[in-house]
């Protein structure tokens, strides 16, 4: 006699790989790369960690479909643009649509082999070069590296939605965003910085051994990424045994909240000096955006880890530490709104992001090379995205 039938086995959805790697790119973006586990991921999708086996073998193999999808996403859509116009409108609709992992373009390939960094470089390049032309073809006067880094600056800009939380959907937003974007490919013809490499900024080695911790450990979170620095490595750069970090730092986590306090108090007194010293509202927003571009450029190290690792921060500092990076962009919307009276809050909030966007990628572009002029180069564009 034939034992009763089981409960029918639930069919496995088509798109679970899909779905996989799209929980996978938003926490990632959330909480950073080595601050997501497999069973996260499955748990986020209502899965087993073993079932995301069966589609990746490993969490690095989500990264790499993720950031392959990503750029594959945009030159799908701009393989049947025709025109300027029609391109930027399909990098706004998936950097809108995607905003909740489009900020994975920001890690610089840290977490890829160097095969996957340069597959992923590929890509974004031949996007870079699909808006290029046909910028060239109507302003003829750019150099190739001119419209390269114009059409850049309109990228980042795009891409700023991805660094925020203001309500940024639909149709109004993609037509600001391309607004702005139009607004950097107009720009003036941009100086180009130079081939030769940047002067290092001449320094003092710090006095303080606390001081000293601080300076060693940012430039190597920024090299090799905050979880591949052991407090051993941040005591032997600073020539001292990994048992006296300890002395000043509990943990390397509040070594990294000391660097960024540090960078805050910084940032805050160059804007509030800024601000003071204007002669009216629109000097005053000047001076804000080149105090930002000189904290980008004079504080890089720090900038690129914060872009990075700021999920590594003890929550209680990463809460305070946003409030505060919220209090410095509300003082620009205050600013563009008081130069800008016809500009709505959440207007000005999207341009505000959009220049803070410019100044940090074409930052790392130009290897903030201050020598080169880039900085006040890269403060035009960021100006010319708040008037957008």
């Amino acid at each position: 006699m034939r034992s009763p039938a089981g409960p029918p086995s639930a069919k496995r959805p088509k798109d679970r790989k899909d779905r996989i790697a799209l929980a996978g790119a938003e926490l990632f973006c959330q909480r950073g790369y080595h601050g997501v586990s497999v069973d996260e991921i499955a748990a986020a999708v209502g899965i087993s960690g073993p079932a995301v086996y069966r589609h990746f073998p490993t969490k690095y193999a989500i990264l790499v479909h993720v950031t392959r999808d990503l750029a594959g996403a945009l030159l799908a859509a701009t393989e049947a643009a025709g025109d300027l116009d029609a391109l930027l409108s399909a990098v706004a609709g998936v950097a809108v649509g995607r905003r909740r992992v489009a900020g994975l373009y920001q890690w610089e390939g840290r977490y890829l082999t160097p095969e996957h960094r340069e597959e992923f470089e590929r890509d974004l390049t031949r996007l870079v070069r699909r808006l290029a032309t046909p910028l060239r073809a109507q302003r003829p006067e750019l150099r190739p590296a001119q419209a390269d880094l114009l059409v850049n600056a309109a990228f980042s800009a795009v891409g700023s939605v991805s660094t925020h939380r203001l309500s940024a959907t639909g149709t109004t937003t993609e037509r600001l965003l391309t607004r702005v974007a139009w607004t950097l490919l107009r720009a003036d013809p941009p100086r180009l910085p130079s081939r030769r490499r940047p002067t290092p900024n001449a320094s003092v080695r710090p006095a303080s051994r606390r001081e000293l911790l601080l300076a060693e450990a940012i430039p190597l979170f920024r090299r090799h990424g905050y979880h591949s620095v052991a407090m051993d490595d941040i005591g032997r750069a600073a020539g001292v045994q990994a048992s006296s970090v300890y002395r000043y730092f509990p943990s390397k986590a509040d070594l990294l909240a000391a660097a960024y306090y540090r960078a805050t108090d910084r940032l805050t007194a160059a804007t509030t000096a800024a601000i003071t010293e204007a002669s009216d509202p629109a000097d005053a927003l000047h001076r804000a955006v080149r105090a930002y571009v000189g904290f980008a450029f004079g504080q890089s190290d720090l900038v690129a880890v914060y872009l990075a690792e700021n999920n590594n921060l003890p929550a209680d500092d990463r809460h305070q530490l946003r409030g505060a990076q919220r209090r410095h962009v509300e003082e620009w919307v205050r600013l563009v709104r008081d130069v800008r009276l016809d500009v709505p809050v959440a207007d000005a909030g999207v341009l505000v992001h959009a220049a803070l966007n410019v100044v940090t990628d074409l930052g790392r572009l130009g290897r903030f090379d201050r020598s080169a002029g880039y900085d006040e180069q890269t403060a035009r564009l960021a100006l010319a995205a708040l008037y957008a």
